[in-house]
């Protein structure tokens, strides 16, 4: 992407310090990862690959996984991708009768297998409802449109055991904008639309025009330096303003009421700022909330109350749009 930096506005060299405003856990996180990056800048050492943050995430996720009680159940798409439905043993009442599809962030290159299996099994202890999630194909090997003509695929058979005024449908990062995606194609193929969306810290605008890929390039510690590899390699040669690749571009009029989540590092927290206020625009009923000094997908397991504030948020949210 060119930058017109005849236009721009020239910084002077600083040091960004970790804000006080924010909780220990959040500080100390902070505080680690600038080493890390400087460590690394000193050595000229590999930012840590995806598959090996993936692993980590994994070690992380398997425990708070390991009492799930539920009925686990694998259900094969046509193009060779797999929903997962994850079901409570004892869900009674309005619970038995509502469902959330999730569909995993990853960059569009991480994040199956293994990973969508323990996330989906967190949230439905969590939530005590059927939950599904999308293992799609993954880029580079599957560019688009495959993970999104997954995502659809998968929202048409959740629709066969749900009625979409009992179904939310969310995302972060780059399930965000598959999920976001999803209602727009949804909405074009003439199926019904869920009842209400969750995009987390999602990634809006692969055109990469907003504020925020450029004044959180190296503010976001999650994604140093824009993490630009895994979008492109999803996007190869389509054109990056179309709204079923980025979802930014698309009519949102008539969009189910929808809570958008980011923070103040977030290398998206324009797309999810931009969202929020297309959405409003057209009456739609939109959260947006910010989380103080947070990167990308948060604090990442440091059991910081500005991550918990927002699972609280989203949960609410949720159970609000299913009447639980």
């Amino acid at each position: 992407m060119v930058q017109d930096v005849d236009t721009g506005l020239r910084l002077p060299a600083q040091v960004i310090p970790v804000p006080k405003s924010l909780s220990p856990q959040g500080q100390a996180y902070l505080a680690a990862a600038g080493e890390r990056i400087a460590a690394m800048a000193r050595t000229g050492a590999e930012a840590p690959s995806q598959t090996t943050m993936e692993q980590a995430a994994i070690g992380f996720l398997g425990p708070l996984a390991a009492n799930f009680d539920g009925i686990s159940e694998s259900i094969a798409l046509q193009s060779g991708a797999k929903l997962l439905h994850m079901k409570p043993l004892n869900a009674n009442g309005r619970r038995a009768e509502v469902a959330f599809m999730d569909i995993h962030g990853g960059g569009f290159i991480s994040g199956g297998g293994k990973m969508c299996e323990l996330l989906a099994k967190i949230k439905m202890m969590d939530y005590g409802i059927s939950v599904f999630s999308v293992d799609y194909r993954l880029a580079p090997t599957h560019p688009y449109p495959a993970p999104l003509d997954d995502c659809v695929a998968a929202y048409a058979e959740v629709l066969k055991r749900f009625k979409p005024s009992a179904l939310v449908v969310g995302g972060a990062s780059a399930g965000g904008n598959l999920a976001a995606a999803t209602t727009h194609r949804a909405r074009a193929a003439g199926l019904p639309l869920p009842c209400a969306l969750v995009l987390q810290t999602p990634a809006l605008d692969l055109a990469r025009t907003s504020d925020s890929y450029h004044t959180n390039k190296y503010l976001d510690v999650n994604l140093y330096g824009g993490a630009e590899s895994g979008p492109a390699s999803y996007l190869g040669q389509h054109d990056p303003k179309d709204p079923f690749v980025s979802p930014i571009y698309g009519d949102v009029s008539n969009w189910p009421p929808t809570i958008l989540t980011s923070g103040t590092r977030d290398l998206f927290l324009s797309d999810t700022v931009l969202m929020h206020r297309a959405l409003r625009r057209k009456g739609i009923q939109a959260e947006l909330h910010i989380s103080e000094a947070s990167p990308h997908g948060g604090f990442m397991g440091v059991n910081a109350p500005e991550d918990q504030e927002i699972v609280q948020e989203c949960r609410r949210f949720l159970f609000n749009a299913l009447n639980i």
